[in-house]
């Protein structure tokens, strides 16, 4: 997540999908999630199963909070990736020890290989670049935090070798493309086969063909949809071969664009030689003119007219996590949101209403069991992309970030009641 017209078509597709008026303060009955069971104070605590004993729907649950190392290992310049090359400092295991202390359970390490390896077939790994992104799953490791990586700017507008408009068109092109995911992941699988479920592999970030979810995808009959189902099954075939804690991994599989509508009118579950291993992987910015660029001040049923977005307010929200809920969940496969956030006010009102969009949406998403991990990219700005929360190299807090971390671990406090939130609104 770098470029503002990536994550427009997130704002687009929901726009054109979803409907555009304002929630009532309460929520129609249809759109209420389960109701979590009422805790028994009278119980004996026993200790929780082992990662390795949970569904997939479980398995999201224990994520918790999360949050992204962004605009760090997934930064690349001139076809190169490198891990400060947006700016951010190098991170240590300091970053990972506080971001536990705050309250994280989980942290999404994006990773881009551009430039890390070599010519095919063999598609050989720079062993300094695997060996870095090793030491920094060990930091989130040894601080008892779950750990997400992946292949992430490689497919960026497509235009570098993870192109699924090519590989539509040409079959050719999709088979030597399915022959280096299968390399590259074999390699990351086999380099990290003694690591335990602790460790997520993510197949991919934001496939697509330049046009962010409404591009040629949207009249090819569905050929672009079959190249990444056919990627993702690669990956899983990879992994699966590689051995060891490989061979029942939790894997995070995205849909078209990690876009939340296609991803549930496209996506296809991959064969899977483990049971119950699989999470559906999508990105949450909605209405993007507020979360990202900025461009709105206010957000949900008390902005006000002209300050906030025309759609996207709280029914948004609530009507998004449902339908991946009763696509997903409610069929038995977990799902997990990669990216969410917004960015960063310069005033103490407007940060108040981001503050509040922040609780918001968390509080839906706890409620069906989705974890979010929030876009920290480190800037120290405001407004368009600014979503700096702590500092990368240490873990310190940024000026804000002390405000979005207490308003995430408040949206997962099961004493917090959704109607509470938006009673709170600003």
């Amino acid at each position: 997540m770098t470029i503002f017209r990536k994550l427009f078509a997130f704002g687009i597709g929901m726009a054109v999908s979803m409907s555009c008026s304002s929630s009532h303060k309460d929520a129609p009955d249809s759109l209420d999630p389960p109701s979590p069971p009422v805790a028994d104070s009278t119980a004996v605590e026993e200790p929780e199963p082992p990662l390795s004993d949970l569904t997939s729907v479980e398995f999201a649950r224990r994520l918790g909070a999360g949050w992204n190392l962004g605009n760090q290992f997934d930064s690349f310049n001139d076809g190169l990736a490198g891990e400060t090359a947006w700016g951010n400092p190098r991170a240590t295991s300091e970053l990972f020890k506080r971001l536990k202390q705050y309250g994280f359970s989980s942290v999404r390490i994006p990773i881009t290989w551009l430039g890390q390896f070599g010519e095919g077939p063999d598609f050989t790994i720079n062993p300094a670049w695997l060996n870095r992104i090793a030491e920094v799953v060990g930091y989130a490791e040894k601080a008892g935090l779950k750990a997400i990586i992946n292949i992430h700017h490689d497919g960026a507008d497509g235009s570098h070798w993870l192109n699924p408009k090519g590989c539509a068109a040409d079959p050719a092109l999709q088979e030597s493309t399915i022959a280096q995911i299968k390399a590259i992941w074999s390699q990351i699988a086999s380099r990290f086969a003694e690591k335990d479920h602790f460790l997520i592999f993510e197949s991919f970030n934001e496939i697509h063909d330049g046009g962010w979810g409404w591009g040629d995808n949207r009249n090819d009959g569905g050929k672009q949809y079959k190249v990444l189902n056919e990627w993702n099954q690669a990956f899983v075939d990879a992994v699966r071969a590689a051995g060891g804690y490989n061979e029942t991994r939790f894997l995070g599989l995205p849909g078209y664009c990690t876009n939340p509508d296609l991803t549930i009118a496209n996506f296809v579950r991959p064969t899977d030689p483990a049971a119950d291993r699989l999470l559906v992987a999508v990105h949450f910015y909605d209405p993007t003119t507020f979360a990202i660029e900025a461009k709105y001040t206010e957000w949900g049923h008390t902005g006000t007219k002209g300050k906030k977005e025309s759609w996207g307010d709280e029914d948004n929200a609530r009507q998004t996590m449902k339908k991946l809920n009763d696509k997903f969940i409610a069929a038995g496969t977990g799902v997990y949101v990669g990216e969410w956030g917004a960015t960063r006010r310069a005033n103490q009102r407007d940060e108040d209403f981001r503050l509040y969009y922040i609780s918001y949406v968390g509080k839906v998403a706890a409620d069906y069991g989705i974890p979010l991990f929030f876009w920290d990219n480190g800037s120290t700005a405001t407004g368009h992309e600014a979503f700096g929360v702590v500092r990368h190299s240490d873990g310190v807090l940024l000026d804000k970030g002390e405000g979005v971390v207490d308003a995430i671990m408040h949206s997962l406090d099961p004493n917090v009641t959704l109607q509470s939130i938006y009673d709170s609104a600003p």
